[in-house]
């Protein structure tokens, strides 16, 4: 997250500098949802609000990770929380977000779950001088970070209140030789914090381990330790060097078994530098390319897409947690000439070819494949620039205007195909063997590809979570529950009974057999 929201300001890009990214972002991202269209359209002013939001929940709330107080862990938690949900609910990145979330409830404990037990709604006062003394350290150390932050916002992008407009102004109050200086000097800082974070970590580890009783038991546990210890200080070590690459300073400062590691494992891609949106693109409008395909070379069909913008009057879809990757790439391909994507050449052969694998991708339905009786002799694609409609128009969504020719007309065996196809390495080879599909496995998948072909990726994933979700509630509604006689009453803690011979114990709690009452037993004679 931290690199993610520096690399907008190292970036020098101007729509971030200038706090109106915001502004072009809901528009021209990959895939935007029906949200997005009214976001788009909230004051300019908001716009700017949330990209300083973005820069302190990015930038400032991350190394609040590590912080020593549960409170201020669990305010950075929450406000990740919101950025993701915000973003889920204007943009369809697929799992992106979603694991974000699941990485970010590290930041909880057992007693925020409410998993941890003898932790009530009513905290008791500390007994201890001691106690009172590391509680008010910490309210103190709260406060400081919180007027720090709130201080930092309110000087760094110059906010002012209006109250006569209801606005709030805001704008950029450092320039970039500044927010360098800044940045040489907290990186290497932040990479102790984590080393130290780190450290305690495995140090508490340890610590559980010496309190493993038995030689046996605590062989065992110390071979997974072992193991996992290793493995993360490993991978905490290579993933330093990318994060690096967000200060050269500090890159060259590391130290340098952590960049012999990193050469060593950077084939296996186990750790990447990163940044979201480092530059925003369309800020004249919104890049797409559209295909076109014709059975006589003059009139054309516009070929649509399940995901991607198109049709000006339809709305754009919502297709969380799923990632239509042909949709994706089409954004890209728009970006630049088709020669810096070879793989739209290839695209536009099976088409022609009337691959049916690969008119999937493009309809799931056949029915609306504008070509899916016969296929088309040929085809072409145009580049239009989209922008969001305005709130007046009626039954639209978008609004397009046409830029340039994106891929020019070509037909199965057209000289200029021929020759992409053989500049990119894309020519037909020999056809693949036929796999044998007798096994009863093969069979099963095959009939379940079949059966589910017809549904769309989102509507499937949604409706295994929604299975998932009704067989944990009705495990929850169907599990056995303890008598109420056995539950505790409220206020009532609970005492361990006085230790007796088990044997006595057993046979008062056991009732006597064959009905007999425990006043015609014989009495036991005691050894």
């Amino acid at each position: 997250m931290f690199a993610s929201g520096v690399v907008k300001l190292t970036s020098r890009c101007p729509a971030w500098w200038g706090l109106t990214a915001l502004a072009y972002h809901f528009e021209t991202q990959c895939l935007p949802t029906p949200a997005a269209w009214f976001a788009h359209h909230l004051p300019v002013w908001l716009h700017k609000l949330s990209v300083v939001a973005t820069f302190l929940i990015e930038i400032a709330v991350p190394p609040l990770f590590f912080a020593p107080v549960r409170r201020l862990r669990l305010a950075a938690f929450y406000s990740q929380v919101l950025l993701q949900v915000l973003i889920i609910i204007t943009g369809n990145y697929n799992f992106f977000n979603l694991l974000t979330l699941v990485l970010t409830t590290a930041l909880l404990d057992d007693q925020h779950l409410g998993a941890e037990p003898g932790h009530g709604r009513h905290k008791k006062m500390p007994t201890s001088w001691l106690k009172a003394l590391l509680a008010a350290l910490s309210l103190l150390l709260e406060l400081a970070v919180c007027g720090l932050l709130a201080y930092g916002t309110v000087h760094y992008f110059g906010l002012e209140v209006y109250w006569q407009q209801r606005t709030i102004h805001s704008r950029t109050n450092f320039t970039f030789h500044q927010f360098s200086q800044w940045l040489q000097t907290v990186t290497l800082p932040t990479v102790w914090l984590g080393a130290a974070s780190l450290t305690w970590e495995l140090l508490t580890a340890l610590w559980r381990w010496t309190q493993v009783r038995g030689w046996l038991r605590k062989l065992s546990a110390a071979v997974p330790l072992s193991v996992l210890g290793v493995a993360t200080v490993a991978l905490f070590v290579t993933s330093l060097v990318p994060y690096s690459y967000v200060e050269p300073g500090t890159h060259g400062r590391l130290w340098t078994g952590a960049h012999r590691l990193f050469g060593t494992v950077e084939r296996l891609q186990l750790a990447s530098s990163y940044g979201l949106f480092r530059r925003m693109t369309g800020l004249g409008g919104r890049p797409e390319v559209v295909l076109e395909g014709s059975y006589d070379g003059h009139h054309w069909t516009e070929v649509e897409f399940m995901y991607k913008p198109g049709n000006v009057s339809r709305p754009p879809p919502v297709v969380v947690p799923h990632q239509p990757r042909l949709d994706w790439q089409m954004w890209f391909a728009a970006l630049g000439p088709h020669a810096h994507s070879p793989w739209f050449t290839s695209l536009v052969l099976r088409l022609l070819q009337g691959k049916e694998p690969v008119i999937r991708l493009v309809q799931n339905e056949a029915a609306r494949y504008p070509f899916h009786k016969q296929p088309p002799t040929f085809m072409r694609a145009q580049r239009y620039k989209y922008w969001f409609s305005q709130p007046g128009e009626q039954g639209r969504w978008w609004r397009r205007q046409w830029v340039e020719e994106f891929f020019p007309p070509v037909s199965l065996g057209d000289p200029m195909l021929e020759t992409l196809l053989r500049q990119f390495g894309l020519q037909d080879k020999s056809p693949p063997r036929a796999r044998s599909s007798s096994s009863a496995l093969a069979q099963a998948l095959c009939w379940v590809r079949t059966r589910l072909s017809s549904l769309e990726a989102p509507t499937l994933l949604w409706g295994l979570l929604a299975a998932v979700a009704a067989i944990r509630v009705m495990q929850a509604l169907l599990a056995p529950r303890p008598p109420r006689s056995f539950l505790p009453a409220r206020g009532e803690t609970h005492r361990p009974a006085p230790k007796k011979d088990s044997r006595a114990a057993c046979e008062q709690a056991t009732p006597p057999p064959d009905g007999c009452s425990s006043s015609s037993r014989t009495p036991r004679r005691k050894k």
